[in-house]
């Protein structure tokens, strides 16, 4: 993740200066899904909610610092709210409590939580990517769904030192943008939960610079430390 800068400035290395993407390989879409006992059947009124009640619900993630976390972290920045984190070791037991009831909501991936959401056992409410899902077409964004400006991505990448030669650059980005194109590999990904992308090597540079600044903020304005 491109938060890591953030969490981790001890890094033996500086991931703007020392490295250069090649190309996007994939995103992941994430969904906030919910307990069903929580009264709250849309975004506006999961959010009124929680002002009405301030650090007094609970959202789990997979681990401290990682994306559910901040995908948690980035609506209260964008809302006000205030959620009280619970991190565990994995989104498999965060989602398990959010069924169980032990807490309220999660950010989990749409392949991870698809088989609950679809037996009712929790309440998808939105996706957090900037276009709705073809998984799940019925979910609105989260933009849509009332927050401006709301946009998390799981995302895959190739990278390598910044002084690698651009041919070698531009050579490797063909390949493996060609790859991408295969229906094989497309097939793959989306079982996987993921959506191909491909990239060239100036988008891919432009979005980890804008990442990498986007989640420096939500790090610094949480407090959150991995140390």
């Amino acid at each position: 993740m491109f938060s890591t800068p953030s969490l981790l400035p001890s890094l033996p290395y500086d991931t703007l200066k020392d490295l250069v993407g090649v190309a996007t390989v994939a995103k992941q879409r994430v969904v906030l899904v919910l307990h069903p006992s929580v009264p709250a059947n849309n975004l506006k009124e999961l959010i009124a909610l929680a002002k009405a009640k301030p650090d007094s619900m609970t959202y789990g993630s997979s681990g401290l610092g990682g994306l559910s976390h901040l995908s948690g972290a980035l609506l209260c920045s964008l809302t006000g709210i205030k959620l009280i984190h619970v991190p565990y070791k994995g989104g498999a037991p965060a989602l398990n409590d959010v069924v169980g009831g032990q807490i309220q909501m999660l950010f989990s991936t749409l392949l991870q939580s698809d088989t609950q959401r679809k037996a009712g056992r929790v309440r998808a409410l939105a996706v957090t990517t900037k276009k709705r899902s073809p998984g799940a077409p019925d979910l609105p964004t989260m933009q849509e769904a009332g927050v401006p400006g709301y946009e998390v991505a799981g995302w895959y990448g190739v990278l390598a030192p910044a002084k690698t030669p651009r041919p070698i650059i531009d050579k490797l980005n063909v390949e493996i943008v060609r790859i991408l194109h295969s229906p094989d590999v497309q097939g793959r990904l989306a079982a996987d939960g993921s959506e191909a992308v491909g990239s060239t090597p100036e988008q891919f540079g432009a979005h980890i610079k804008s990442e990498v600044a986007k989640w420096a903020k939500i790090v610094k304005e949480a407090n959150i430390r991995v140390d």
